[in-house]
């Protein structure tokens, strides 16, 4: 199937999980998470109506902005932000989905001020608790959120996870659960209601996402087909 006739059925099934919570696909972003995916590639899928495109890597991002890749959608940066790479990243990406330090915080922080710009990010949230990813852990995410708020040259707009691989069937569920939990609480204490986004769900669940509350997902392999690794 073409990248179009991916999203299309993509859609289809966004307003279904929409419906079963009393929403319409129109509540939900479709983020394309291009990752390994060229300018051409992009272009297609903003063609097909791709409400925003999403990268990982910061050098390919770089490379298809010169290529006018994502020219009718707003870009998104949803990959791991090292702090030597922000400059590359604020100013270029309308949204920064995966900030999960107080340290990125002030970088980037650092790096609007100097623009005299505000960088709209999501604060990620490491739900599953694994060594091996970046985020907030869900105990801290107070103190970071009440932090950022201080921040003049940042705007949070929302939370972001990734929850672990799932090893059986609906097994991200809970985890959806708890960020949706989490999201609710800090939009009402601390963000006066005003926040926007909950990203969470990818192209094997995030009808499961969209069930638990989600309004952004971020969609890979299901729009642009498998990614070849070994290149």
């Amino acid at each position: 199937m073409s990248i179009s006739e991916n999203i299309a059925v993509i859609r289809r099934q966004i307003d279904a999980a929409a419906a079963r919570t009393g929403r319409t696909g129109a509540d939900i972003t479709l983020v394309g998470a291009s990752k390994m995916n060229d300018a051409a590639a992009c272009r297609e899928a903003v063609a097909a109506g791709i409400d925003v495109l999403g990268e990982n890597r910061v050098q390919e991002m770089t490379q298809k902005l010169s290529e006018n890749a994502y020219d009718g959608v707003p870009l998104h940066f949803i990959g791991h932000l090292q702090r030597n790479k922000v400059k590359q990243v604020v100013g270029k990406a309308v949204l920064i989905q995966s900030v999960g330090s107080t340290a990125l915080l002030d970088e980037i922080e650092k790096t609007a001020e100097k623009l005299s710009i505000v960088q709209d990010i999501l604060l990620e949230v490491n739900i599953g608790g694994e060594e091996a990813k970046s985020g907030f852990a869900p105990d801290a995410l107070h103190e970071a959120a009440r932090y950022a708020k201080t921040l003049p040259h940042v705007r949070v707009l929302g939370l972001m996870t990734i929850p672990p691989v799932e090893t059986e069937p609906h097994g991200n569920v809970p985890f959806f659960a708890r960020m949706q939990a989490l999201y609710v609480d800090i939009n009402q204490n601390i963000y006066d209601n005003k926040l926007k986004y909950l990203s969470m769900g990818m192209s094997g669940d995030y009808a499961e996402a969209i069930e638990a509350g989600s309004n952004m997902v971020r969609v890979g392999t299901a729009i642009f087909g498998a990614r070849n690794y070994s290149k």
